[in-house]
């Protein structure tokens, strides 16, 4: 199901997604990005946040986020589903109050990614799905500032010591993008097929990478 998007938005418009759904909801993270702007990370709604989801995951562009071919409805019903689990976990992440990102998290020790790795103590595992370009297209830099803020939250925000990735291994652009950013290139592993009532993933091969605390914030690790 979830996989990181390949390609860099633009500012993080979304054009369509009509009035704020999110601008009541308290964000579990809010960070001010000099030169960039204010990140904000929401706990995902599966019924008001719906269109806009539906429109980035239905997009050809977030084929490896395997959700390509399903309905609003299913799409709903699926994060539904995911806000009834206790370990794992989906946010629409703002830039400005535009919809910027798709953020799940999850334990990788209740995931199938672990089985094909030792899972440690502070782990924490994370799906990232970018908005689609806005308007003016492709900005330098822009993903690295929201990931940026993002860690911030996944890491001494959450007080985690590594997070962890999966991307497929055909999705070159995601890898590269992560090794960027300072993760560290696992190995390459398949996850098995899961067939559940509630959710179906079939198998991946996938580039395993990490990113421990003391990389990303060397100076307060």
């Amino acid at each position: 199901m979830p996989e990181q998007s390949d390609r860099d938005p633009g500012p993080g418009s979304d054009p369509g997604s009509g009035s704020d759904p999110g601008s009541c909801r308290k964000p579990v993270h809010e960070q001010v990005v000099e030169g960039f702007g204010t990140v904000r990370v929401l706990p995902l709604d599966p019924y008001a946040d719906a269109g806009t989801v539906h429109r980035w995951v239905s997009a050809e562009r977030a084929a490896f986020w395997g959700m390509t071919d399903l309905t609003r409805q299913q799409v709903t019903e699926i994060y539904e589903h995911l806000t009834g689990l206790d370990t794992h976990h989906a946010f629409l992440v703002r830039k400005d109050r535009v919809p910027a990102a798709l953020l799940q998290t999850y334990e990788p020790a209740a995931d199938r990614v672990g089985e094909c790795y030792d899972v440690r103590p502070g782990d924490i595992g994370v799906h990232l799905l970018l908005a689609p370009p806005g308007p003016d297209g492709h900005r330098p830099g822009w993903t690295s500032a929201l990931l940026g803020a993002l860690f911030s939250y996944l890491l001494p925000g959450l007080d985690r010591d590594r997070v962890v990735v999966d991307p497929d291994v055909r999705n070159v652009r995601a890898v590269d993008r992560f090794l960027r950013q300072g993760f560290e290139r696992g190995p390459v592993v398949v996850l098995p097929e899961v067939d559940l009532p509630e959710v179906y993933l079939p198998e991946k091969r996938a580039q395993l990478a990490f990113l421990p605390r003391s990389v990303a914030f060397p100076r307060t690790s």
